[in-house]
């Protein structure tokens, strides 16, 4: 451990001394790359200092009582291993998590696409609800959150949503949420009380930086068209919603939200990146997910993945077995112990797997 840990500090001083320099500076994309290292390598490195310290604390300890005979210093020795070794044996799990490679992806922001599945206007109405709550989840991690495009259902909620969100390792927990959601409950328009069994899907994509996807203007085409839905006077009588269309791919972005169009065409290109990074990031991972399908992230986004049961106050998430009974908290943004269990899952499989060696 404190020989992979040395190796990382040697590099965490390599990445800190390469960014002074004053040739790699005037590199944007490099000084991102070098940026975003340092930052992963400095949480390791933080986490070094403090195993070090308790690692020489217990020998401290232990030497004591092995050539000690004075009873008050022995107990008080044994009294500081005590305490020591269960820090011990979490700062050191901790660091076996920080060691395992990261996805380097975790890091970006993220484009949430929530669409309505089966059940019609209640579909809808659930779709709204998993909006308001990564709505608040953001809120509670301190995220930037934007809605880029949407379309409202007959009865409330959305048919389909779409949002830019942006903050600290973002997507490395969103990206549990790809999939497909089913809730268990009595519909408003229910008049004898009968549960309804609806859902709704959920699609997160990495943003990648400009540099990463190159879009051509002759690839590119551009319409314009007036916004519709709650935005004010300027709804309806100016054209400042945008739609792309990605000629080669097929694929088509639209975004109404602000009433600038400069604006909602930078939203659009954003959405546009990360749907054309996601089809390369699929081309790429075929091979590894013939290899290796993990049971917390598949990739499949038509994979039912949690069940929402409001007559129980319960969630299911399906892939770690995992049963909660508080679900209007979690609906109400509190979704941390479900992110991090999934998050653990993933990293004990990869653990397993040998993705380190220490």
């Amino acid at each position: 451990m404190l020989e992979k840990l040395a190796e990382i500090e040697a590099r965490f001083d390599e990445v800190n001394e390469a960014l002074a320099n004053p040739l790699i500076m005037n590199d944007i994309k490099q000084m991102r790359t070098l940026g975003k290292e340092l930052k992963e390598l400095g949480r390791i490195v933080d986490a070094a200092k403090k195993y070090r310290k308790i690692v020489a604390n217990i020998d401290s300890a232990r030497a004591i009582l092995q050539e000690t005979a004075d009873e008050d210093l022995r107990e008080l020795a044994k009294e500081e291993l005590a305490l020591l070794e269960p820090r011990f044996d979490a700062i050191e799990n901790d660091i076996k998590n920080l060691l395992i490679p990261q996805d380097p992806d975790d890091s970006k922001n993220t484009i949430l696409e929530i669409r309505a599945g089966t059940g019609g206007d209640e579909a809808a109405l659930f779709a709204g609800d998993l909006f308001r709550m990564y709505q608040r989840y953001a809120e509670v991690k301190g995220w930037k959150f934007e809605v880029s495009d949407f379309q409202e259902g007959t009865m409330g909620g959305f048919k389909e949503i779409i949002v830019a969100v942006s903050g600290e390792d973002c997507y490395g927990h969103l990206k549990f949420e790809s999939g497909v959601h089913r809730v268990q409950r009595v519909p408003q328009t229910e008049q004898q009380g009968r549960i309804h069994t609806s859902a709704a899907s959920v699609a997160a994509l990495p943003e990648p930086e400009e540099f990463e996807i190159e879009i051509k203007d002759s690839d590119l085409r551009k319409d314009t068209f007036c916004s519709s839905g709650n935005g004010g006077q300027s709804v309806n009588t100016t054209y400042s919603a945008v739609r792309l269309t990605h000629i080669p791919t097929g694929v088509v972005v639209s975004c109404q939200d602000e009433r600038s169009q400069i604006k909602n065409m930078d939203k659009a290109m954003k959405t546009l990146r990360a749907k054309l990074y996601d089809i390369e990031l699929t081309k790429r991972s075929q091979e590894t997910a013939a290899k290796r399908k993990s049971l917390v992230s598949t990739g499949d986004r038509s994979a039912k993945i949690r069940t929402y049961n409001f007559p129980q106050s319960r969630l299911t998430d399906h892939r770690i077995g995992l049963t909660l009974y508080n679900l209007p908290m979690i609906l109400d943004g509190n979704l941390n112990e479900v992110i991090e269990t999934l998050r653990i899952a993933e990293n004990t499989e990869r653990l397993k797997e040998g993705a380190i060696t220490i």
